[in-house]
């Protein structure tokens, strides 16, 4: 329909009303998970956006069984490791605008911080590594009590430097995020709500997600970007 937008068969840009944005990651028989083009149409999404003056709220979440499950190692390896991880890595990237300085894994965390609005992500089912750092790019995160969340990286050897050495510091202690990313453990959404990974538990995240986005459009724009630019500029947990 005209009210929403699909983005290389990954990402539907879905149009509600007051100036929402639904941003649906459109992956559900991989889980969602991250190859080069959903990479791509992600940053893509947040980069459409971040240029809409009409924009009032963004949410995102995953179609089928899960929000993330995060890399999908295997097409990043026959898509050829060292060209995948090029397109990765390579700074700046296409999407970050005038000032960007991020490569393409970091614009999916990071770019909904440049979009003046909140960014709220829905989270159901698994919210793993490089799809848990997506939705700790957002500004809330409403997620369901028996959704399974882990900073996954250490499980491949990697680091979560995809944006979580960023936004982990201003949820947890340092403590807690040394623990979880060290062993990869998988938490459910009850202990991620206690130890401050997401902002409220709740039984449908995506109704929740859309009764916070209205209600923060019926407040002055500039107010809350303003508020959005300010604690992202000073705030430390």
């Amino acid at each position: 329909s005209n009210n929403s937008i699909f983005i290389q068969d990954r990402v539907k840009i879905i149009r509600l009303e007051r100036g929402i944005a639904h941003v649906q990651l459109s992956r559900p028989d991989k889980l969602n998970s991250l190859d080069i083009p959903m990479f791509e149409a992600i940053a893509d999404a947040a980069a459409r956006l971040r240029e809409e003056n009409k924009l009032r709220a963004v949410i995102i979440s995953g179609e089928g069984r899960a929000f993330c499950t995060g890399l999908d190692a295997k097409s990043v390896v026959i898509s050829g490791p060292s060209k995948a991880l090029n397109a990765l890595l390579e700074r700046p990237s296409a999407y970050g605008g005038n000032d960007g300085l991020g490569n393409l894994a970091q614009d999916v965390c990071y770019l909904w911080r440049q979009i003046p609005v909140p960014v709220i992500a829905a989270i159901h089912g698994m919210c793993f590594g490089g799809g848990l750092q997506i939705a700790l790019g957002a500004d809330m995160r409403y997620c369901t009590p028996d959704c399974k969340l882990s900073i996954m990286e250490s499980r491949w050897g990697l680091i979560p430097d995809m944006g979580a050495s960023v936004t982990l510091r201003e949820l947890v202690r340092i403590d807690v995020a040394k623990e979880l990313t060290m062993s990869g453990r998988i938490i459910s959404g009850v202990e991620a709500e206690k130890i401050g990974l997401v902002t409220r538990c709740v039984e449908d995240p995506m109704e929740e997600a859309l009764k916070v986005a209205e209600e923060i459009a019926e407040r002055s724009p500039d107010s809350v970007a303003s508020t959005k630019e300010l604690f992202q500029s000073t705030w430390v947990a």
